[in-house]
Order: C-alpha cells, then sequence, then structure tokens
C-alpha cells in the first residue's frame, strides 16, 4: 500500500503530459498539415504573381519612358540610363517570385508527370532572370535620350551576359511550357495541354524572330515572354485552387 501510495503520484503526472503535449491545439504537431497547406499555397500565390509584376513594371516604362520604343527596343533595354535600377529591381523581384512559386509547383506536382522538370526549369527562368538583373545591356539605338541612333559599335561584356542569362531563361520557360502541355495531357485535360503548348510556342515564335533581326522583333519578344509568362501563373492558380478544396 505504501509503495502504491508513493508511486501514482509520481508516475501520473509523468505520463499525462506527453499525452496533453500531443494533442493541444496549436502544436508544432497538430498543425504541421495546416502550415505545410498554407505555405505551398503562399508560394504558389508567388508564381500567380510574376506575371503582373514583371508586366506591369515593364509595360510602364515602356510607354513612359522618353525614347523607349518597343517596335524597336527590347524590356531588357530598359536595366540602361538613370531609371534604369526600376528594370533592375523588376528582374530580381520578378526571380524571387518565379523561384518561389517553383517550390510550390514541386510540392503539389510531386509524383505526377512533368512534375519533376517542370518545376526544375522554373527554377532555372528565376535564375536566368536574376542574372539578367545583375548583368545589363548596353544603350543603343536612341535609347536612353539623347544615345546615337542605331547598333552600338561593340557589345560589352556585360551585354553579352545579360544576352546569355536571358536565352537561359527563355529556354527554361519554354520547355517548361512543353513539359507542362505533357503533364496536362497524361491528365486528360486536353485544352490545358493545347494551352501549355501554345504559351512555349509563342516565346520560341517570338523569340526566334527577335534573334533573326526581323520587324518588329523586340515587340514579338515581348509578347511571347508575356504570354508564356502569363499561362505559367494560370497554372499555379488552377494549382492553388485545387489545394484548396482539398
Amino acid at each position: 500500500m505504501t509503495a502504491t501510495q508513493h508511486t501514482t503520484p509520481l508516475t501520473s503526472p509523468l505520463t499525462a503530459r506527453p499525452a496533453a503535449r500531443r494533442s493541444a491545439p496549436g502544436q508544432a504537431g497538430a498543425a504541421s498539415p495546416a502550415v505545410s497547406t498554407g505555405s505551398t499555397r503562399a508560394l504558389l500565390t508567388c508564381a500567380v504573381l510574376t506575371t503582373p509584376v514583371f508586366g506591369i513594371v515593364s509595360l510602364t516604362q515602356a510607354f513612359t519612358r522618353e525614347g523607349f520604343d518597343l517596335l524597336r527596343h527590347p524590356l531588357s533595354m530598359l536595366s540602361t540610363g538613370d531609371l534604369g535600377w526600376l528594370q533592375i529591381g523588376n528582374f530580381w523581384i520578378t526571380a524571387v517570385l518565379t523561384v518561389a512559386g517553383a517550390i510550390g509547383l514541386r510540392r503539389v506536382m510531386r509524383g505526377t508527370p512533368g512534375g519533376t522538370w517542370a518545376p526544375r526549369l522554373l527554377l532555372v527562368e528565376g535564375a536566368g532572370l536574376a542574372a539578367a538583373g545583375v548583368f545589363s545591356m548596353d544603350p543603343g539605338d536612341g535609347f536612353p535620350a539623347g544615345t546615337p541612333l542605331g547598333a552600338p559599335a561593340g557589345m560589352s561584356w556585360h551585354a553579352m551576359l545579360h544576352m546569355a542569362a536571358g536565352s537561359v531563361a527563355f529556354t527554361a520557360l519554354i520547355a517548361a511550357c512543353f513539359v507542362l502541355g505533357r503533364h496536362f495531357a497524361r491528365a486528360g485535360r486536353a485544352r490545358h495541354a493545347v494551352a501549355s503548348r501554345l504559351g512555349g510556342l509563342a516565346l520560341l515564335l517570338g523569340n526566334g524572330w527577335a534573334m533573326s533581326g526581323g520587324r518588329a522583333g523586340s515587340l514579338t519578344l515581348c509578347v511571347g515572354v508575356l504570354v508564356a509568362m502569363a499561362w505559367a501563373s494560370v497554372v499555379a492558380a488552377a494549382k492553388r485552387a485545387d489545394l484548396g478544396r482539398r
């Protein structure tokens, strides 16, 4: 009896506390699924925002900065001049949003066709955008205002690195669109599959026309980039909505 009387008060509090800790609301173990879902939704929201952020900041400058002509000047040239920091910051912010969105897509697409490579390619796109912000283009063809008309006599090292970074970003985004096309085709969503491939094709053709020196090539490139980016944002929005219905 004496042993029982001493054992009960010593052991019961110790055995009760872990049970209370496990069942208490707000603890890490109980909240982890909600936290995971919430963080994934936040990451996918970043992907949704990439196109509005990049498009609005870029096009606002394109139509307001003196001397800029979207028919002759690529959006990347906005990184030059006194206000060039605006487009440089735009590249960096878009890069961060793209990388975050790629992480979110990796979570929701894990185990599905294209669920590995589509997020990876978007990560590469984000890295290319970040590098494009670090290395700016050269002034030329009348922009910034006061720059002589015509192409620059030569290309600086940072302009060449910018072109390389842009090529990496565009190629990765094109490939991601086609991988997403396979993802949706395997899921039986034919319209989404077609839209994915059209997004990639728009950028492929727009960039190819610009690189070939075609008339208004900077405009076709701009349209292609925004179309492909917009489709990636639409996909992220759809995945975010699906996550909310679970």
